[in-house]
């Protein structure tokens, strides 16, 4: 058995993912639902996702879409009651240099973007989209293999913008200090935000309701660390309607 909550996991919120691992954890067991007793964040994240062992998980809109959605189970989607978006949506926030004096997006056409992964929706479907709808695509393009990592490079010089989830964002400015240095000079199109999905075949509302009453149950300092508002129902068509960026 496999339970991973890896996408929003860092060192500083530990015992906070715990916490909510062992809440969810009482809320399955309560239901009949085995667990594994704890989670494993180490495992790459197809090996989490496509695994027929696998209890729960979370997700991004792109791999659900492009690789996932016939062969895992859609539970339901984290609320983390972000700026501008609707309940289980999210957004991501365009980050460039404090002292950066360009003010038009336009000026960033020849920019050198950094982005975490191309399979991420936050991090590459997003920043594609927004960059079309202002006429270019970024040529200069680089991954760095995560979000935090990302923004650092901004802030260090090693590339000029990147486009970061915004949960992600708001714990690089709690916990980063170079957060002082970047600044948002915009936020792109909400879409359907991380989802919780189990192997295929399992029981979506069972699990569903688990998951509300363990974010219930959840000690609120916890919940409030974490930004987790509830759980909600959005349509797995909401997930596929969204366009892909080429690969």
């Amino acid at each position: 058995m496999i339970a991973s909550l890896m996408m929003y996991a860092r060192p500083e919120l530990d015992a906070e993912n715990n916490a909510y691992w062992a809440a969810l954890r009482d809320a399955f067991g309560a239901r009949g639902i085995k667990t594994p007793e704890t989670m494993d964040n180490t495992r790459d994240e197809y090996e989490v996702w496509l695994s027929p062992e696998l209890v729960f998980s979370q997700t991004c809109g792109l791999p659900y879409r492009a690789t996932l959605a016939e062969q895992v189970t859609l539970i339901g989607t984290a609320n983390y009651a972000l700026e501008g978006c609707p309940a289980g949506y999210y957004n991501s926030v365009v980050l460039v240099r404090a002292d950066d004096p360009s003010e038009r997006v336009g000026a960033y056409a020849d920019a050198r973007f950094v982005f975490n992964q191309d399979c991420s929706q936050s991090g590459y479907g997003a920043a594609y989209l927004w960059a079309r709808d202002h006429g270019f695509w970024f040529s200069d393009r680089q991954a760095s293999g995560a979000h935090t990592q990302s923004a650092r490079m901004v802030a260090q010089g090693e590339a000029d913008i990147a486009v970061v989830d915004a949960q992600t964002w708001r714990f690089i400015q709690r916990f980063d200090s170079f957060a002082k240095d970047l600044r948002v000079i915009d936020r792109t199109v909400p879409t359907p935000g991380l989802a919780y999905i189990s192997a295929k075949g399992a029981d979506a509302d069972l699990m569903f309701g688990a998951v509300a009453e363990a974010i219930e149950n959840l000690d609120p300092a916890h919940r409030t660390s974490l930004c987790l508002e509830g759980i909600v129902k959005v349509p797995h068509a909401a997930y596929l309607a969204v366009e892909n960026p080429p690969v």
